[in-house]
């Protein structure tokens, strides 16, 4: 595969726009988390400037890049509930090129925050805005779920990237996720485009496993990465030692993958 030269690409339009790119399925478990993490790890392994948002009052994609979230004095959630600046709330990676905008428990009570809040659905949005100029892609790892937090992603993001895992009821809940993305493109967001599904915990073993990729594909048409992720040990172990893949074990399956992942999203711009 063939990736842009960015140089080049900055060349030929030096006011390109971020790529903003929210990584959203309201099931848990499917990979979302570990998805954002690992595709900010090898798009700033590329030379990409890149900003990991953690909008998951988990905190999963902020301890994957090895913060402590119980060491976060300042979160998103401060930005989306006492307008605080993103700059002063950001933070540096041990991974050039990448920055973080840590999440924090206190996150899990700004739906309820959020409800009578002016301007409500945009508050991401907003913020986004006044830095996005720094970053060449910005991901957001969103809650598993279609509250306000989710909708302040998808009103915020110009890209959609749906993590669908390779088992029995992947495709529960996709329709009413569906429906809620046409519902914020239509009121809230019209250039919000999805790009496409990404299967992740693919086991060769399980039949089904083909059988859920062929499902997806009839569902989706022709918006299914051709990466598929597999279901990976070292991939499962390294969020534990708060690293991406590219840092915890870069020539394992899962490495692999999710850096041929990479590839066809840079490329799919």
């Amino acid at each position: 595969m063939i990736i842009k030269n960015k140089k080049q690409d900055e060349t030929v339009n030096k006011k390109r726009l971020s790529r903003i790119i929210a990584f959203t399925n309201q099931k848990g478990g499917v990979g979302k988390s570990t998805t954002a993490v690992n595709v900010s790890a090898y798009l700033s392994s590329y030379g990409y400037k890149t900003l990991l948002i953690d909008l998951d009052p988990q905190s999963n994609s902020t301890s994957g890049l090895g913060v402590n979230p119980s060491n976060v004095k300042q979160s998103i959630y401060d930005i989306l509930i006492h307008d605080n600046e993103p700059d002063e709330i950001i933070i540096d990676t041990s991974y050039k090129n990448l920055r973080l905008l840590p999440s924090s428990i206190q996150l899990a009570g700004a739906e309820v925050e959020l409800v009578s809040s002016l301007k409500r659905e945009f508050r991401l949005k907003e913020a986004i805005i006044k830095i996005e100029k720094d970053y060449d892609f910005i991901l957001i790892d969103c809650p598993p779920a279609l509250g306000l937090l989710t909708i302040n992603a998808l009103t915020a993001a110009r890209e959609v990237i749906i993590p669908i895992q390779c088992e029995y009821y992947a495709l529960e809940g996709l329709g009413q996720l569906l429906n809620t993305i046409n519902l914020v493109k239509k009121n809230l967001n019209d250039g919000l485009k999805i790009k496409g599904a990404i299967m992740t915990m693919y086991d060769p073993r399980i039949k089904l496993a083909e059988q859920v990729i062929e499902e997806v594909k009839n569902y989706f048409s022709e918006k299914v990465y051709k990466t598929v992720i597999p279901r990976n040990v070292r991939l499962s172990e390294a969020p534990s030692y708060g690293k991406p893949i590219i840092d915890y074990d870069p020539h394992c399956k899962g490495a692999e993958a999710y850096n041929n992942f990479t590839k066809e999203v840079i490329e799919n711009g």
